[in-house]
């Protein structure tokens, strides 16, 4: 075995005892070939109870048993999923830092804030589209429409004073009512709430004509004759609705439109931890007993491998920056 010059040696000794730089290998090197050896964190950038924190808690389970460590869920709220976002994009890339995304934080963000502390493409790798939340387009029972046409129709009659709501300004429903204007070219009036529990009460009550929302949420009150559903805003009928047909179905293409839920990385993250993780996510939403639990909460399981993923995020922004820019819509 050949000897450390002695020079060479008393050289790199003194350096170290003053602590001078040394060269040093990437972080993710030491840490690949027994990854994960510590428990890996997945920060949620919005609070407890919301369908993006109840998806990671029903999701994550099953991935750490795949993985043989812990995956510890970090609520970090704050400024529509930017907070926690960026908290993630600005993480070391060794696959011990997640972020369970959105539409809204990894998507709509990136169409309507003019400054973010990240970008989206650049700064994260994305892993997986991992669920999508699918939506229904649903009157009150003041608004005579019994589908999508018939309603069109009625709200150009209105001549401006149709409404819609939604669950705040740049939300998903927003986007949603905005793009229907927006295809059919029928002037309707934007009425953004704090809260979609709060858009569905003012048009049960006839305060707004209609509005785009989660299936579960709205469906108990489709049931009880207080919402009436026209379209599934989905390109595909949803298995809780099938008689009720999709907009495209009923002459508006092309409109897909559906909340979804993402795993992301920072960028960098090295080939085999990628693997590991997307196929650990696999095993998960693969699993017969996670799929009801995701069911019951209008969660529809997808697991789009990174390769695919990827592609559909740019096509998925490039949309809603369109949307964006031709409704001029500015963030609060």
């Amino acid at each position: 075995m050949a000897k450390t010059p002695a020079g060479t040696r008393r050289r790199f000794l003194s350096a170290a005892a003053a602590g001078l730089a040394l060269p040093a290998l990437p972080r993710a090197a030491f840490s690949q070939g027994n990854w994960p050896d510590r428990p890996i964190r997945v920060i949620v950038p919005f609070g407890a109870g919301t369908s993006t924190d109840i998806m990671t808690r029903l999701v994550t389970p099953r991935m750490s048993q795949e993985l043989g460590q812990p995956l510890v869920i970090e609520n970090r709220a704050g400024a529509g999923g930017i907070v926690g976002s960026e908290a993630v994009a600005k993480s070391p890339p060794d696959g011990y830092n997640l972020c369970m995304g959105s539409i809204a934080s990894h998507s709509v963000n990136a169409s309507l804030m003019p400054r973010l502390p990240y970008d989206v493409l650049r700064d994260f790798t994305p892993v997986s589209l991992v669920t999508n939340a699918p939506n229904l387009l649903v009157v009150g029972p003041q608004v005579p429409a019994r589908n999508l046409q018939e309603f069109l129709a009625w709200a150009r009659e209105q001549g401006g004073k149709a409404s819609y709501a939604s669950a705040g300004n740049g939300t998903s429903s927003h986007l949603a009512g905005e793009l229907l204007k927006q295809k059919t070219g029928i002037p309707m009036e934007h009425v953004p709430y704090r809260s979609g529990a709060q858009a569905l009460t003012d048009v049960i009550s006839g305060q707004v004509a209609m509005t785009v929302y989660q299936v579960t949420a709205v469906l108990p009150f489709v049931r009880e004759g207080k919402l009436r559903a026209l379209a599934t805003t989905s390109a595909k009928r949803l298995e809780w609705t099938p008689d009720v047909p999709t907009v495209e179905e009923q002459g508006v293409t092309p409109f897909d439109v559906a909340a979804w839920h993402g795993l992301f990385a920072p960028a960098g993250l090295p080939a085999p931890l990628l693997e590991r993780i997307y196929g650990a996510l696999k095993v998960a939403l693969n699993d017969p007993e996670l799929r009801p639990k995701l069911n019951e909460q209008g969660l529809v399981p997808v697991g789009m491998p990174p390769t695919e993923f990827r592609p559909w995020l740019e096509a998925d922004i490039a949309k809603w920056r369109e949307v964006v820019r031709a409704g001029n819509i500015k963030p609060d």
